[in-house]
């Protein structure tokens, strides 16, 4: 406990409440709410789901007396977690969600991410046998600014290591500047950018 906050593992159980997380800060950090009318649990599907299911030892949330605030969500092999991901999980999603077939400059937030469940990036940052494992962490605004982050993100780490992993990576937005300056101040260094504009990411990797 720290404070009013909790950081317990994470069950499957969780998943409209980590669901509701990832709406709320899916707008480069910000709210997402407003852009997923159509689908608030489009971008869920991805960033939160496959985790429950599949790594529930590297799936923790942060809660309070009004319910979950926040996630660290992670998974000790990467590509042993997306060869699942593709197997086990991505079917049902192409299966449920046609890939739009008009103009992409008339998709709606969700329907992008409905067009990624088709087409997925698995890409994996060098060097690879460095930084295997891979996280994200998602915090609402009451839980932000108080060192909820870095915590649990220290906590991951440590699973990853007492479980023989070297070092994690994650992916951002380059638009989310203050997300970048939060990594590097936990000891993320850059390792690449990929795409461009909207699209660019950057990846960043730390040693457990």
């Amino acid at each position: 406990m720290m404070k009013d906050c909790v950081i317990r593992p994470a069950t499957r159980d969780d998943r409209q409440a980590a669901y509701y997380v990832c709406l709320k800060t899916g707008n480069y950090g910000e709210d997402g709410e407003p852009y997923y009318a159509d689908d608030p649990e489009a971008l869920g599907r991805v960033f939160v789901g496959p985790y429950l299911e599949f790594e529930p030892g590297f799936s923790l949330l942060l809660e309070d007396a009004e319910g979950v605030c926040g996630y660290a969500l992670g998974a000790l092999d990467s590509h042993l977690f997306y060869g699942r991901y593709e197997n086990e999980w991505r079917p049902g999603l192409c299966a449920s969600f046609p890939d739009p077939d008009s103009d992409p400059a008339s998709w709606t937030r969700a329907q992008h991410d409905h067009h990624s469940y088709h087409h997925p990036d698995y890409f994996c940052p060098e060097p690879y046998d460095v930084y295997p494992s891979h996280l994200h962490i998602d915090l609402l605004p009451r839980a932000q600014g108080r060192g909820y982050g870095r915590r649990m993100i220290d906590a991951l780490m440590d699973r990853f290591r007492c479980h023989g992993s070297p070092g994690a990576h994650l992916g951002m937005s380059a638009l989310n500047t203050r997300a970048f300056g939060f990594y590097t101040r936990l000891g993320f260094q850059e390792l690449v950018r990929a795409g461009s504009g909207s699209d660019a990411c950057i990846y960043m990797g730390r040693r457990t």
